[in-house]
């Protein structure tokens, strides 16, 4: 297995890439160093955890494997060919085909409680700014009030609009053993208390052993 993925999920990720770069995003899959930032970032504790775009699984992986109950992971991908996948790997995973604006009603046939935490693979610096915001919103509407949203970043800047949605955020995770370097921000509604002390200073991940 590399880091970002096994050969024949990297084919399919670059043939995806090809129809259509700026919906993937990224020329290859996040690395296993990324996807164990973003999960080292899911707080403890009981309720859902919820994937955007979970690509190829790495992330879905991350998450697993950092400890998170399968039994309370979501993820959602709109690709059928990505989405086809994930089943296939994850076959005791709720892995559900839509887009990540419809997040609400994707989830309301579950039955399920608010979130603790949503983790986001999205490309959204690639994307319009109104569908960045609709995203963001609908992710906001399916989580507890003190969760956070968890979203990494190739950009030098936020990938999320705070000041609109009324959100903190800042960078908590840097990690340089991703293809290209990513930053994971994590955010809260500013109004939540008890965030991690660790929230204001960002870690580390490098490629060094």
């Amino acid at each position: 297995m590399s880091r970002n993925g096994h050969p024949s999920h990297l084919a399919t990720w670059l043939r995806i890439w090809i129809r259509n770069p700026l919906r993937i995003g990224a020329i290859v899959p996040s690395s296993d160093e990324l996807a164990r930032a973003m999960a080292a970032l899911v707080p403890g504790g009981a309720g859902p955890v919820v994937e955007l775009g979970g690509g190829t699984g790495v992330i879905t992986r991350g998450l697993l494997g950092a400890g998170i109950d399968p039994a309370d992971l979501i993820v959602i991908e709109r690709d059928p060919t990505l989405h086809a996948l994930l089943q296939a790997q994850f076959p005791n995973l709720r892995v559900l085909r839509g887009d990540a604006t419809e997040l609400p009603a994707l989830l309301e046939p579950l039955g399920l409680p608010p979130a603790r935490a949503v983790v986001s693979g999205l490309p959204l610096l690639a994307m319009p700014r109104e569908l960045q915001h609709r995203i963001v919103a609908a992710a906001l509407a399916v989580m507890t009030p003190d969760a956070p949203l968890i979203q990494f970043t190739y950009g030098l800047f936020s990938p999320v609009d705070r000041s609109k949605f009324g959100l903190e955020g800042k960078v908590a995770r840097r990690v340089f053993a991703n293809l290209p370097p990513a930053n994971v921000w994590r955010y809260y509604r500013a109004a939540a208390r008890d965030r991690p002390a660790s929230a204001s200073q960002p870690a580390l991940v490098s490629s060094r052993k």
